[in-house]
């Protein structure tokens, strides 16, 4: 917090200064959270994913962190083309002699957790550095 030597000063500058403070906070503690769960997210789906016959599709999976001056992000994806395989295998297909396969959900419910996870490692992260 500033402190503040005259007895006269302007309190939009004073709290302009304290947001400023806390928004490197924030940013830091949101960026710890993006890389902790782009990591557990990777293990999730490698675990949850259907093996077939060689677990190749189920090892496939990586992530990728991209990092600028005030953006954090991370890209959970699978190596070697098996992106047209996520599909068919989320979502299910139809088969060459008529119906269709069963899908297999299994990056939704990963999706889904990872958001909600780093929403709220990052206000635990806040908290933290707020006390």
């Amino acid at each position: 917090m500033a402190v503040i030597n005259s007895s006269r000063f302007d309190l939009r500058e004073v709290v302009q200064k304290y947001i400023e403070e806390q928004r490197y906070e924030v940013i830091e503690a949101m960026s710890e959270a993006i890389d902790e769960v782009a990591k557990e997210s990777v293990k999730k789906l490698k675990s949850e994913s259907p093996k077939g016959a060689t677990g190749k599709y189920a090892k496939g999976w990586t992530y990728k962190i991209e990092k600028g001056r005030l953006q954090h992000s991370s890209v959970v994806y699978g190596k070697s083309g098996t992106y047209q395989l996520a599909h068919l295998l989320e979502f299910g297909h139809a088969k060459r002699n008529g119906g269709r396969t069963a899908a297999v959900p299994h990056i939704k419910k990963v999706e889904e957790w990872a958001i909600d996870e780093v929403i709220d490692r990052t206000i635990e992260k806040v908290e933290r550095i707020s006390r």
